[in-house]
């Protein structure tokens, strides 16, 4: 199966009619994954794919508008009859498990363990699925989050998660096929570098020599059409919006 990007949602920091927040169906040897898992996107989910089908689950940082719908995923695989064959692996920073544990009331997530594995990222971790190879970069954030690079029979998928402008973007972008990256803010305000600009994006998808550009999630000060014109023009090469509903194969 060749690598392929569905589009859940884009929406920050909060989800719209029609507008999900972050979330993507990752696709490619043989591995279905979900990547970030925002609010609204496990219904979008299931317009593509049969959760109980999902090889792992990949989460950038656990902010809501990455995360939240972890939630009604549980509720599906325990109680809906939607469980999987096996447990799916979530790779997450390492406090994912404890805050799905807090809002069950519960002290741990061994309750889980048999729906869900949670495995805690790093910076470097590396995992291969089928033929699917996933990388995973400490980016810069507010809090702990990863960028991903995604390798399949020779095509390259990355992705910024939510991120300032840092070295390691560079090296998950480099040479790959689709730069899936997010134009968060108009502007940096001073001192702070935890989004990027369209410019920014652009910038990077032209220095790390991508083939491809696609720009998400635009905030409010932003609208989609005009980050993806300003990205565009920074970059000089290919560029579009990510919409939900679109599937993009490498």
């Amino acid at each position: 199966m060749p690598l392929s990007l569905t589009v859940l949602g884009t929406a920050s920091p909060h989800p719209g009619p029609g507008h999900p927040c972050s979330g993507y169906l990752l696709r490619g040897g043989g591995a279905e994954v979900w990547v970030d898992a925002g609010t609204g996107t496990f219904a979008e989910l299931q317009r593509h794919t049969d959760p109980r089908r999902l090889t792992a689950i990949w989460i950038s940082h656990l902010h809501a508008d990455h995360c939240a719908d972890l939630l009604p995923a549980v509720y599906a695989f325990a109680f809906g009859g939607l469980t999987p064959p096996a447990p799916v692996p979530v790779y997450a920073p390492r406090d994912c498990a404890r805050r799905l544990a807090a809002f069950f009331g519960q002290p741990d997530a061994r309750f889980l363990t048999g729906i869900l594995d949670f495995r805690a990222l790093h910076d470097g971790h590396s995992v291969r699925h089928w033929n699917l190879k996933l990388t995973s970069r400490a980016v810069a954030h507010d809090t702990e989050a990863y960028g991903l690079r995604a390798e399949c029979q020779g095509s390259v998928l990355a992705y910024s998660g939510d991120s300032g402008p840092c070295p390691a973007l560079f090296e998950l972008a480099s040479g790959a096929d689709l730069f899936l990256c997010e134009a968060d803010i108009d502007r940096h305000r001073d001192g702070e570098q935890v989004h990027l600009t369209p410019e920014d994006a652009g910038d990077t998808a032209r220095q790390a020599g991508v083939r491809e550009l696609v720009v998400t999630h635009v905030g409010p000060t932003l609208t989609r059409e005009n980050a993806t014109a300003r990205a565009a023009a920074a970059f000089g090469g290919p560029t579009r919006s990510a919409h939900e509903g679109d599937t993009v194969p490498l």
